[in-house]
């Protein structure tokens, strides 16, 4: 049976007993009862695996032992979905559980010109993140912006390959190809709010070298669209 698996948000390497939080203290003692001697993992959310044992079982600031340590390293190429938020939060929710999943390294609540505004909880949206990475059993956590203006996305892009995905009938090269060929260290892309990108934020995105890219024949919803885009570019 598989070691419980809980999120340290901090971690200093070489540290040999940590006390858990509160939130992580209740879990591990009321909820699944565990005690002294028993063990579970412990993640940074940095690439840290910690193999730890309990030694006091204190239901608010319960302290382990770290017995193991082990460093995994991150993805070779680090992919970033800039994506508009939704009217509807859980729609966006979702995308966030699913997109940590598959592995992406980094993510951006776009603000657009058709983005229907929205109060982003980022605490919340934050704990979407954690609980979608430990039960996808990774070590890294995805870098979650605050939301920003689609302009200063584009602006800040320099030094990554980046693709915007739209709907409007142009030439456009397929994601999956063109992710698949590149052999840049860093990709983004830029996925649009319902009602799709307006024809100036095509163009700026164009014009600051962005590829135009399909997401294949059919016309996606946009938190669809941030999957597949986020699964083209991560799972090779």
């Amino acid at each position: 049976m598989a070691l419980p698996f809980f999120y340290l948000s901090a971690y200093r390497p070489g540290d040999v007993e940590i006390t858990l939080d509160e939130d992580n203290s209740r879990h591990v003692v009321q909820v699944l009862r565990m005690q002294k001697g028993q063990q579970l993992l412990l993640t940074d959310g940095s690439g840290w695996l910690l193999t730890a044992a309990i030694l006091d079982d204190h239901k608010k600031k319960c302290l382990v032992r770290v017995n193991a340590s082990v460093f995994q390293p991150g993805r070779t190429r680090k992919v970033t979905v800039a994506m508009s938020l939704l009217k509807n939060a859980s729609r966006f929710e979702w995308f966030l559980e699913k997109a940590t999943e598959i592995g992406v390294t980094g993510i951006v609540p776009l603000l657009c010109e058709r983005t229907e505004k929205q109060h982003f909880r980022q605490d919340r949206m934050q704990n979407i993140l954690v609980s979608a990475m430990l039960q996808s059993q990774q070590t890294w956590l995805p870098a979650l912006r605050t939301p920003t203006p689609l302009a200063q996305v584009i602006r800040e892009s320099s030094g990554e390959e980046g693709f915007i995905a739209h709907c409007v009938e142009t030439e456009r090269s397929s994601l999956a190809v063109a992710a698949r060929a590149s052999a840049a260290a860093s990709q983004l892309i830029l996925i649009g709010p319902e009602g799709d990108f307006t024809k100036n934020e095509i163009e700026m995105a164009l014009g600051s070298g962005l590829l135009p890219v399909t997401l294949g024949e059919t016309r996606l919803r946009t938190e669809t669209a941030g999957v597949v885009a986020a699964t083209l570019m991560c799972i090779r």
